[in-house]
């Protein structure tokens, strides 16, 4: 049986993608989940399917993760009516690729007030309990981009590497305790993040043959949380290309320009 089974998981950003892909994962398994998301008719309903086909507790809240007031009152909900969380998944996140140059404020604003903020808010919503009950683990969804930054996603590679940048900082903080915490860092995944990220395709066409699969990046994360890893970076060659930018940038910078310009 798995580590996981009987245990209650909170995901934000369940409606699609990875998140909604981590919730099957997770009910698999034999854990009960919350589903947090803006869209509240679609995980109304994929709670539904997911008590039904796996026989596991399914509840659903509508929340904005960069509405801090909401956060709390709705994580207040869940410790009410679950008395505990084991594991926080924060998936909710979106990107642009735009310039720099030409990238509106307000929607970069927006994009580190759900990616990072929102991050930060859920995971202090959670933490004094945690820590209390000495157990529990926190899972932040990153992104390669926040190993190695490209054109076009200057915002959005910015507020992965500051979700990594926080979640290292955290776990050294509650390295004495029996707290964790993961980073699932993808690469590009066959999603609707790209249908906000690239409205003109131009990106699903150029790298398609590169992306990942929500399912399979899914199925690898349930594996890192069972085994409270530290990191996972997918895929393979994208990990040993991050390990090597690290060592050399200026070098890959070049060698690795023409990718670069996939966007």
């Amino acid at each position: 049986m798995s580590r996981l089974a009987g245990k209650h998981f909170v995901i934000t950003g369940a409606s699609s993608g990875l998140g909604k892909e981590l919730a099957h994962e997770v009910a698999k398994c034999g854990g009960h989940v919350s589903l947090l998301a803006r869209s509240s008719e679609k995980i109304k309903e994929l709670s539904e399917k997911i008590s039904s086909t796996y026989g596991v507790k399914s509840a659903y809240y509508e929340l904005d993760v960069s509405d801090e007031k909401a956060v709390r009152s709705v994580f207040s909900t869940i410790y009410s009516e679950w008395q505990t969380i084991d594991c926080l998944i924060n998936n909710a996140g979106f990107g642009l690729f735009e310039r720099a140059i030409d990238a509106n404020f307000a929607e970069t604003k927006e994009m580190f007030e759900v990616n990072v903020l929102g991050v930060i808010s859920c995971t202090q919503a959670v933490l004094p309990r945690m820590l209390k009950e000495n157990s529990g683990q926190i899972v932040n969804i990153g992104s390669q981009a926040g190993k190695i930054a490209t054109p076009k996603s200057s915002a959005y590679c910015a507020t992965k590497y500051a979700l990594i940048g926080y979640s290292n900082s955290l776990r050294l903080e509650l390295n004495k305790t029996n707290v964790a915490v993961t980073v699932i860092n993808p690469g590009p995944m066959k999603t609707d993040f790209l249908t906000i990220a690239d409205p003109s395709g131009n990106y699903v066409k150029n790298a398609g043959k590169y992306m990942l699969s929500a399912r399979d990046v899914a199925k690898k994360t349930v594996i890192a949380i069972e085994k409270r890893k530290r990191e996972l970076n997918l895929p393979l060659w994208m990990n040993i290309a991050s390990k090597v930018y690290a060592l050399f940038p200026s070098l890959f910078e070049r060698l690795a320009r023409r990718s670069f310009e996939l966007k």
